[in-house]
């Protein structure tokens, strides 16, 4: 019996399901933290000429009020991973940036008391003109990054290509909207002059290095403590790192412990979002649909300052630029403009949904141009199953995979066929509906070096090479025989402490609810490195092989000390139900208790080799994830998995709206760990990018004043108006990773706004579209129709 592999239930859902979650609102370490409050700039653009705090020190309970003024005397602008003509602080010093960027903060017993109080400074503010949208941030000059790459000979073979596509394509700005926003509890040490903060933050954990530099500190003088549970996070969450900097700043000037949890407002407004991406696309094919020749142009917005990750969402997809296809000769500028906007950051799936929006879109109209079936080019031009492993012109290593064969799943499953005939028959009734086709590479477990391509060769090679990404866990068994498990990922919601507890039951013989697995992360207890944390799908890749590591070596120790006591050779014993067992001599046998015991009370009896105590922490690091090449080929991700989508929809005619009436998917993500979990997985993927194609997105006003700012305007999909989906799978092991196991959290968020996209393009037969196709977007498109 194996547990891995089975649709068994999460064992996080018991204390959900009865309120007994601990979320950092929950939590309570410092007894007495008095409550902050965020004092945000009214304005996109401004210098500040004056700040009045004598009113909110005035007011009841307030026990002072932090200026930016302050926290620059305190802290260091943040790195960045390249040099950017504005430093970033944790807040604002002599001008304003975006609204909703930290001016102040008020410290008083309570949060009520500290909010009024907050509504009591006066800023004084020179107002300017903001820059608000990549293009007029690109003519005005304000671009922080300018580099072109190039692979093959694509201005040569475009040359030969029978159809050209020309075509620009914008993504908006959309973000994780999870159901807890930010919080954090600040707490100096002056004695120490360290800082221990506790915060719903997810990693990558690149990011306490960079709070830690903005502080002052050395890395182990700041110590971060998240909570057992965290209500989602989708990457935005990584951005809470810049407020662990601002309250650790506040704390240290006011000798208290402070707290600050996040409103709905200030998340929307000031937290972080995607990137905005203008893509402009110069694809070449021959007059049988074969892809020959791929240019990008890409603009990316990345708001005011470039706060790192950044611009992770811009190189995170580099080396998949030529997506499953086989297109060999592919260019690329890749410029980075500063707005008046909220910087943004890591969100679901990042750097995927701006690059298969403009590359599947580009694939549908030349499709439509050819007049060839979609699903016949996407065939045509897939990566085919004798070629893997693969590696790209950029130089990703697909690892495994079958691409034609996921496209015919779908293709079968979906009905694709009849759904061409049912199209044809409601085109006759007057009925506009369209099919959408995507195919995406899905990277999981990134490389920490791809981010360096933001830098030239040369100067690459004034630093330290970066690259790999590396996980640690750590297993522990008890005098009395119990198993626990820290993990280091700091999940969200995902289940990594089912998967955990599963992984773990497999190598010792035991069953899954005999695991206790901790998800709690302490940068001074738990084994983390600088690539931990929660992000590009890399639990299943190289969470669980960490975790699988340090299971197989508690589980030597225990067949050692077995091994002795049953006076038999390593070789013979094997773990079962809660025993060490001789093989073929059931009767042979002793408790796991009984050997734990042993290790913990007699440890002049342990044979050689064997340690007192079992405790075991283990590190792994993902195979190929060199540092850039000084061809600027970057192996980006450690594992590929592989997802087709065909959408259907229709449109309403009178009234704009998009209703889908079919969608499916299917996946090649390895082996899967836990099928229960990866449809949910796959259903909060494709309700994310759902949500972008039909209804969200960040908007502003001519001021640079966010507009979408509550619920009410920001609309993300509910219950009722989540489409149907199915779901099939294809399973090719990865050869890369402990388990075959690869990524799929983030693919039906890269692959489905494209799916729809499309959809919508074959529905009224025009290429121009604009996300998220609301009613009165697409009305408009009706009615400039002939």
């Amino acid at each position: 019996m194996t547990w891995v592999g089975k649709p068994l239930k999460r064992i996080e859902d018991e204390a959900l399901l009865r309120g007994r979650g601990r979320f950092i609102d929950d939590m309570d370490p410092v007894p007495g933290a008095y409550h902050a409050a965020v004092v945000r700039s009214l304005y996109a653009s401004a210098l500040i000429t004056g700040i009045d705090t004598s009113a909110a020190l005035a007011s009841p309970g307030v026990l002072g009020v932090v200026t930016g003024r302050d926290v620059a005397d305190m802290t260091k602008p943040f790195p960045a991973a390249i040099d950017t003509p504005v430093a970033y602080m944790a807040a604002a010093v002599d001008e304003v940036r975006y609204a909703g960027e930290p001016v102040a903060v008020v410290v008083a017993r309570d949060r009520y008391l500290a909010e009024d109080a907050a509504e009591k400074v006066v800023v004084d503010y020179e107002r300017r003109t903001p820059l608000l949208t990549p293009l007029d941030a690109l003519e005005s000059g304000s671009v922080a990054s300018d580099r072109s790459f190039v692979y093959g000979d694509p201005v040569e073979r475009l040359s030969e290509a029978d159809l050209v596509v020309r075509h620009s394509f914008t993504f908006p700005r959309w973000t994780g909207a999870p159901m807890e926003c930010f919080g954090v509890v600040a707490d100096w040490s002056p004695g120490e002059e360290a800082l221990t903060v506790w915060t719903n933050f997810q990693g990558p954990f690149t990011l306490h290095t960079v709070a830690a530099a903005a502080l002052g500190l050395t890395r182990s003088k700041l110590r971060l403590i998240t909570p057992e549970d965290s209500g989602g996070s989708f990457g935005v969450k990584a951005g809470v790192y810049a407020y662990v900097v601002l309250m650790g700043a506040v704390s240290r000037k006011l000798g208290v412990p402070v707290r600050w949890i996040e409103d709905r407002l200030e998340h929307l407004a000031a937290s972080g979002a995607s990137t905005e991406r203008v893509t402009e696309i110069t694809a070449g094919f021959t007059s049988s649909g074969e892809l020959i020749s791929l240019h990008y142009d890409n603009v990316e917005d990345v708001g005011a300052y470039v706060r790192a990750p950044e611009p992770a969402t811009l190189y995170r997809m580099h080396g998949s630029l030529n997506g499953g296809y086989k297109v060999r000769d592919i260019s690329a500028r890749n410029r980075v403009v500063l707005t008046n906007r909220c910087p943004t950051g890591l969100n679901r799936g990042f750097g995927g949904p701006q690059l298969y929006f403009a590359l599947e879109g580009t694939m549908a109209i030349a499709a439509a141009r050819l007049g060839i079936d979609p699903a016949v080019v996407a065939r045509r031009n897939l990566v085919e199953a004798d070629e893997f492993p693969y590696t790209t012109p950029s130089g990703a290593i697909y690892d495994s995979g079958d691409y034609p064969a996921c496209l015919d799943d779908v293709l079968t499953v979906s009905g694709y066929a009849d759904r061409r005939h049912m199209q044809a028959d409601a085109r006759k009734e007057g009925r506009w509906v369209g099919i959408g086709i995507a195919c995406v590479v899905e990277p999981s477990v990134s490389n920490m070096g791809y981010i360096s391509l933001a830098a030239t060769p040369d100067e690459r090679a004034a630093s330290l090479p970066k690259s790999g990404n590396t996980e640690g866990a750590t297993i522990a068994m008890s005098p009395t025989g119990g198993v626990v498990v820290q993990i280091s990922t700091t999940p969200q919601g995902q289940g990594h402490r089912t998967v955990a507890s599963q992984v773990v039951a497999d190598r010792l013989g035991l069953e899954p609810g005999d695991i206790e697995v901790v998800s709690v992360l302490d940068t001074h207890v738990n084994a983390w490195s600088i690539a931990s944390g929660n992000y590009s799908s890399r639990f299943a890749g190289i969470g669980s092989a960490a975790i699988a590591k340090a299971a197989t070596e508690l589980a030597d120790a225990i067949k050692t000390l077995a091994a002795d006591e049953l006076e038999c050779s390593v070789e013979d014993v094997e773990l079962r139900g809660g025993k060490a067992v001789v093989k073929g001599a059931p009767d042979a046998a002793v408790s796991l208790r009984r050997i734990a015991g042993r290790a913990h009370w007699n440890a002049e009896s342990l044979p050689a080799g064997v340690s007192p105590g079992l405790r075991f922490t283990s590190f792994v690091s993902a195979p190929n994830l060199a540092a850039a090449a000084d061809d600027d080929t970057i192996a980006s991700s450690a594992a590929h998995g592989f997802v087709a989508d065909v959408a259907v929809v229709e449109v309403d005619r009178d009234t704009g709206s998009v209703t889908i009436l079919d969608y499916t998917s299917t996946h090649d993500a390895g082996t899967l760990l836990n099928p229960r979990l990866v449809e949910g997985q796959i259903s909060g993927g494709f309700v994310h990018g759902a949500g972008v194609a039909l209804l969200e997105r960040l908007v502003y006003d001519e001021d640079g004043n966010l507009i979408t700012s509550s619920f009410m305007d920001y609309l993300c999909m509910t219950a009722t108006e989540v489409p149907p989906l199915r779901s099939s799978h294809i399973e090719t092991p990865s050869p890369f990773t402990a388990l075959g196991a690869k990524g799929l959290g983030e693919g039906n968020t890269m692959s489905t706004p494209v799916a729809i996209a499309n959809a919508v393009r074959d529905a009224l037969g025009i290429e121009k579209v604009e996300l998220p196709l609301t009613p009165p977007r697409v009305w408009e498109l009706l009615e400039a129709m002939p």
